[in-house]
């Protein structure tokens, strides 16, 4: 049996202001912009790093998809604004200076860099959005 080669190609994130995703994702963590599609006064912008350009974050309006009901759509803005919707774990193998960078944007802190019992050092952020984005430092 042969091993198949798949790759992770998108991650998706929700936003509510892409004018702040963009300063996020392009500003402060310095990822490219691939893609921005507008569609009846909404958007999907699809990002990431410019040296692996086959895997991108999507960053979408949360309820767009005409399967959610209004109710759905509550709970979804809901646990937005308390940042448990949704997250993403990046990595960097120079984690002070991406924190220092990151944070120097005026990116919302939620952890400056720590040792984690469970053996890695990394830091998080919220987004515009309030998704999770921790970031780990390679060894």
């Amino acid at each position: 049996m042969t091993g198949m080669d798949i790759t992770i190609h998108d991650a998706y994130l929700p936003h509510d202001d892409p004018d702040a995703a963009l300063a996020f994702y392009r500003d402060a963590l310095g990822f490219e912009v691939r893609n921005d599609v507008g569609y009846e006064g909404m958007r999907w912008i699809t990002v990431g790093p410019v040296d692996q350009p086959g895997t991108s974050i999507v960053l979408h309006p949360p309820a767009a998809d005409p399967g959610i009901t209004d109710d759905e759509r509550r709970v979804i803005a809901e646990m937005m604004a308390k940042g448990t919707y949704a997250s993403i774990n990046l990595a960097t193998k120079d984690l002070a200076n991406t924190f220092e960078k990151v944070a120097g944007s005026g990116a919302e802190v939620v952890q400056e860099p720590t040792d984690q019992p469970y053996g890695i050092r990394d830091c998080a952020f919220r987004d515009p959005a309030g998704n999770m984005i921790r970031i780990q430092e390679l060894r």
